[in-house]
This record gives C-alpha cells, sequence and structure tokens, in this order.
C-alpha cells in the first residue's frame, strides 16, 4: 500500500457552463523519501494537482488516499486538519505574513501543534537555523532577499512535522545560487524521510530530485525514477490542535501594531462619538445635580409638600384634614406630617408704602435656617420677608426692617362665600434669600388672622417628613397612587419638591436626547469600521489564503477580524474616557470658580455604558466582513495580487 495515491483524478473549470477539462485521469503513486519533480509546461495542471494533494480544492472527481484512506469526502474541519497536521506549502512567490515577523511566520504553524510556547519558540529559531537565518529571526519579510524569504518558507512548511511538503515552483523567483541551496535543504528534508512534490518546468531542478512525473495537457505521459527514494526515519509526530483564540487576538494585535498610524485614526475618530454622548450624559448629571443643590440649599430635600389633587379654589375641597394627616403619618419611612398653609397676592404695608407678595406660606421643617439671611424664623405674631420684596421698602438696607412692623393683609372666604380681609401687623423677624417665598409666618399666626374674623381655617397643604434622603422618591410615589372615595388620585406634590422632580426629569430628558443626537457619531464610527475592516480583507485576502493553506479554519479567520474591531473599540473607548475626564478636569475647575460647583459628573457606570458600547458597535460593525473573509476560497486567495 502506498503512503499517498491519487486514483483516477478528473478536473474541469467551467465558464458559462462549458466544462474545460484540467486533469484527465490522473493516476499516481508516492512514498515517503521521495523528492517527486512534477514536470511540464505552464497551464498542464500540475499547480491544479497540487491543490488538490494539499486539500485546497475539494472539487474534482477521482480520490486521494492517504495511507489508504480517503481523504475526498471528508468535511471541511477535517481537511483543515488534514492541511494543518500533513501538508507543508512552500510557494514560488513565499507568502509570508507582511506584518508578523519571521520567527512569528514560522510560529504561526507551531501554534497549531501541542508544544508548549517555550518549545514552539525553540523549535521555530531551530528551524530558522537550519535555514540559515537565525542571526534574522525579528526581521520582517520586507527586509529579507528572495532566497531568504524562500527560506523562512520553507522552515514554515516544517515546522508542524508535516509528512509531505509540496513546493510549487519554489526557485521560479530565485536566481541560479539561491535555487542550488533551496533544492539541496528540500533534498535534505525527503533524506529525513518525508515525500517532497516539487512542481516546475525547469528540467534542472526535475533532475534534482528521485523521480520526475512528466505531465501536459492535463494526463501523465512519462513517469522516470532517477534515484532510488530516501531511507524512511520513524518518529513520534507532533502533536496537532486548531489555532487558540489566544492565538488569533496575539495576530490581531500584530497586525494592529504593524498598521498603527491607520488604526490611531481609526481609533481617534471612534472615540469622538463615544466622547460626545458620555460627556452629554455627564452634563446632564451635574446640570441636575447643581439645579438641586441650589433648590435643596434653601429647603430640607427629605421634607415633601402635599396638597389636594384639585382645581377648585374652594377652601373646603383644597382642606388637608387631621384624616390626611393620619394616611400620610402610615407610609413607610414617613417621620411625622406637618399641616401647612399658603396664599397668594398678599398686601403688605408699611407706613405710607406698600406692596403686594406673590406668595404667604406658613412655616415648616422644609425651611432650612440657612435660607434666612439674617434675623430668625418667625415666631407667632412675627413674619419673614425675602429679600428682593423687602428692598420695596427699604431699597438700600433691607436689613433694617428687621425688628420693624408691618400690616399683612389676606384674603379669605366666609360661610357665605364672600371675601373677607384679614389684616394684622406683625414683627419682621428676618430677611430670606426669597427662594423660598416671599412672605413666611407661621401657621399660629394664620389661625388667628382666621379667627379674628370668625372665619373657618382650613390648612390647605401637608409636609410629610421622609426618614432618609435615598426613600424619598419611593414614598412620593406612593403618595401620587393614593386614592380617593371616587378612586381618582387624592394627592398632589407641591412647592419645590415637586418643581425639582419635574425640573429633574425634564433636564435628564433635555440630556438624553442630546445625548442621542451625540450617538448619531457612533453610528459614523461604525460605517467608518465597516469600511476599514472590508478594505482590510483586501488587502489581506492573500494572507486570508496563507493562513487557510496552513491549516486554519474559518471561524478562526472570523475571529481574527472579531478580534480587531474588539480592540478597536476598547481602545476608541478608552481614549474617549481620557478625553472626557480632561474635558471634565478643565470645565469643572471653570465652574467651581464661578458656580462653586462641579458641573460635569462622569460616574463609573457612563464609563462602563461607554465602553461597553464601543465594544458591541464595533463587533457588530465587525460581522459583515469578518464573515466574507471566513468564505474566501484559499486558492483565490493564494492568486490574489
Amino acid at each position: 500500500m502506498s503512503f499517498l495515491e491519487l486514483k483516477d483524478i478528473h478536473k474541469s473549470y467551467y465558464m458559462n457552463k462549458v466544462a474545460f477539462p484540467v486533469l484527465k485521469g490522473i493516476n499516481l503513486q508516492f512514498e515517503r523519501g521521495e523528492f517527486v519533480s512534477i514536470l511540464g509546461e505552464s497551464g498542464g495542471g500540475k499547480t491544479t494537482l497540487m491543490n488538490i494533494i494539499g486539500g485546497l480544492d475539494a472539487q474534482y472527481e477521482g480520490d486521494v488516499l492517504l495511507n489508504g484512506r480517503s481523504v475526498r469526502d471528508i468535511s471541511a474541519k477535517q481537511l483543515d486538519a488534514y492541511r494543518r497536521q500533513t501538508i507543508g506549502f512552500v510557494f514560488q512567490n513565499f507568502n509570508l505574513i507582511s506584518h508578523l515577523s519571521i520567527l512569528d511566520n514560522v510560529l504561526v504553524s507551531l501554534q497549531m501543534t501541542g508544544l508548549s510556547r517555550k518549545e514552539q519558540r525553540e523549535r521555530a529559531v531551530q528551524l530558522l537555523d537550519r535555514v540559515g537565518l537565525k542571526e534574522h529571526i525579528h526581521k520582517h519579510p520586507n527586509q529579507l532577499s528572495g532566497g531568504q524569504k524562500q527560506r523562512v518558507a520553507i522552515a514554515r512548511a516544517l515546522a508542524s512535522d508535516p509528512d509531505i511538503i509540496i513546493a510549487d515552483e519554489p526557485t521560479g523567483a530565485l536566481d541560479s545560487q539561491n535555487t542550488q541551496e533551496i533544492l539541496t535543504l528540500m533534498d535534505q528534508i525527503a533524506a529525513d524521510g518525508k515525500l517532497v512534490i516539487c512542481v516546475t518546468h525547469s528540467q534542472e531542478v526535475a533532475d534534482y530530485g528521485t523521480r520526475i512525473v512528466h505531465m501536459a495537457d492535463g494526463v501523465i505521459d512519462h513517469d522516470t525514477r532517477l534515484k532510488d527514494p530516501f531511507p524512511v526515519k520513524e518518529h513520534a509526530a507532533l502533536p496537532a490542535k486548531h489555532l487558540s483564540f489566544t492565538a488569533m487576538v496575539k495576530m490581531a494585535l500584530k497586525h494592529m501594531r504593524y498598521n498603527l498610524k491607520r488604526n490611531l485614526l481609526i481609533i481617534f475618530g471612534a472615540s469622538i462619538g463615544i466622547f460626545s454622548v458620555i460627556l452629554m450624559l455627564g452634563l446632564g448629571r451635574g446640570v441636575k445635580g447643581y439645579m438641586n443643590h441650589e433648590i435643596y440649599s434653601q429647603i430640607k430635600p427629605t421634607a415633601v409638600q402635599v396638597a389636594q389633587n384639585t382645581d377648585s379654589q374652594d377652601p373646603k375641597k383644597l382642606a388637608v384634614t387631621q384624616s390626611d394627616l393620619s394616611r400620610l403619618q402610615k407610609l413607610s419611612h414617613v417621620k411625622k406630617v406637618q399641616l401647612g398653609y399658603y396664599g397668594s397676592n398678599v398686601q403688605v404695608q408699611r407706613g405710607n408704602a406698600s406692596a403686594t407678595a406673590q406668595v404667604m406660606q406658613t412655616t415648616t421643617d422644609q425651611m432650612l435656617a440657612k435660607s434666612i439671611k439674617k434675623g430668625q424664623r418667625p415666631a407667632t405674631g412675627e413674619v419673614v420677608l425675602g429679600k428682593d420684596f423687602a428692598q420695596k421698602f427699604n431699597k438700600k438696607h433691607p436689613y433694617r426692617l428687621i425688628g420693624k412692623s408691618v400690616k399683612i393683609s389676606i384674603t379669605g372666604m366666609n360661610k357665605q362665600h364672600l371675601p373677607v380681609v384679614m389684616t394684622k401687623s406683625l414683627k419682621v423677624s428676618g430677611v430670606s434669600d426669597g427662594s423660598a417665598g416671599q412672605v413666611q409666618t407661621n401657621l399660629t399666626t394664620v389661625r388667628q388672622l382666621y379667627a379674628a374674623k370668625k372665619l373657618t381655617f382650613h390648612a390647605n397643604f401637608a409636609t410629610v417628613v421622609i426618614d432618609n434622603l435615598q426613600n424619598v422618591t419611593s414614598v412620593q410615589d406612593k403618595i401620587k397612587t393614593l386614592k380617593a372615595s371616587n378612586g381618582k388620585k387624592q394627592y398632589q406634590l407641591t412647592g419645590a419638591g415637586a418643581l425639582v422632580s419635574t425640573l429633574n426629569t425634564y433636564i435628564q430628558l433635555a440630556f438624553y436626547v442630546l445625548a442621542a443626537i451625540a450617538g448619531i457619531s457612533l453610528l459614523v464610527s461604525a460605517i467608518m469600521i465597516i469600511v476599514v475592516l472590508y478594505i482590510s480583507v483586501s488587502e489581506r485576502t492573500k494572507e486570508i489564503g496563507i493562513l487557510r493553506a496552513l491549516g486554519v479554519r474559518r471561524k478562526d479567520i472570523r475571529r481574527l477580524f472579531l478580534s480587531e474591531a474588539f480592540f478597536l473599540g476598547l481602545f476608541s473607548s478608552v481614549l474617549a474616557l481620557i478625553f472626557t475626564e480632561l474635558v471634565a478636569y478643565f470645565a469643572n475647575n471653570v465652574a467651581t470658580k464661578y458656580i462653586g460647583y462641579s458641573i460635569i459628573e462622569i460616574t463609573s457606570n457612563y464609563m462602563i455604558f461607554g465602553i461597553v458600547v464601543a465594544i458591541i458597535i464595533s463587533l457588530l460593525a465587525a460581522l459583515a466582513p469578518a464573515g466574507q473573509a471566513s468564505k474566501l476560497d484559499p486558492i483565490e486567495s493564494l492568486a490574489y495580487e
């Protein structure tokens, strides 16, 4: 039984459904230790026959037997393993991977063996030393002569210790001296017990081997043995495996480093979109925080004002009763509930001067002491005026009103629903900054105003004090869901707390819209990555063919391009985060100087979001180019120029 046998091999190419026969019934037998030259003129079918033997072409008739076992109908994965374990290619045009050093070119094959990393490197260096290139292991192919490149190709072909070496015109691009050196190397390989099949049109090259098979017009016209095969030396074959994911990732990184300038431009362009989105989210959070800070510096954030959910002006319908207080007090995380009163268009008179305050409100725990710029909170019979309002009575020195008396007039309703003006002289206990209401007094004072006119007093809001800031939102949501007897919502949030909630919603919505607009640049980034990867597939078509000839699987080719896309997304997001932090640092320094607050807040969640989005977009953009690369035909890829 022969080591390698070709049985009745027929192959035709088709053009417009017309068949053009190339191989017309090839029958050959080969043994290990032979140096067989397939001799013939161009177009005779030599290279096609080699592609069939090498497992690159599975579209033929007949059979190829290796140790009596057919490789004709094996699966694509098994065919990859056949090339990986059994075949070593030496090409006329060398077909080295340009962005890898010559050591890494040899290591590609060794990474598909069971050797450890240390053993792989030792064997690669040993093989390069054998072909006389030990001193050049860190050079790239473009730094070598033609003869040196072919020696690298031979070292790579030997790396996985295959039984068959296929050399397609290995000396076609070399001068006579390099030709002699390459032929000597190939003779030594055959002497090691391997089957060397050399395709050539040179009689001089063919005479160097142990056997000449002459082809003409797709048939074998003679088969001449020049000398006996070399004796076969039995040895343990290297364990084989497919190329690991880690190896593909490293190869992707090496390619990115080889094309560093172009990849830096891609990373910079992609980072702009991520930077814009994160910056808008951080700015939205910062602006919201600043607004909340300004408002909550005047009011207690854990105190919420609640009123009846009605548009009626009837005091009875607006009234907040003891039953309302009890209902609100029963809610989880509520510490206490206070009644309160607010009115509008309150007349304030001092001497001959008078002014109308837009709002008068009773003080509650929501009011912070620091909101009073000078003076103190109002006791019974006292009032606090907003600074802007106080200036209407003393423009230059509004604080001089403290301790003075003013007349307050508010309007109530009697039982006949007729307006009744209630007036009382109150002492000014303090002046506030005006942000919590222009006129403030306490609840007892308002009750006394109503009692003086024998009117029924109705509190028209309640202040709900919550135990913890973290529980404010949940308590507010519960209050909003409480229903009246008619099934409608009974309460609404009023005052600054409600304003903050609404304001936060609008601010967040506005910056989400801005972030979405900024996100359009992410689409541009994705398109850019798609275009670049398609260009990369075109530029690296021959590299893909080389890897497939070495036994690299389709899925590994796909992983190669997806790995590059992953790193483009990762590096662009990291660069975007650096840009964002720099902009935030300078912007916050300026903002702190003028408004005393950092206006851009970049959280770890935003950073993680930016990294994840960048990587996902890059991977999605790479799916089509990576899929196309994995489907390339190895024969057509190797012939690509």
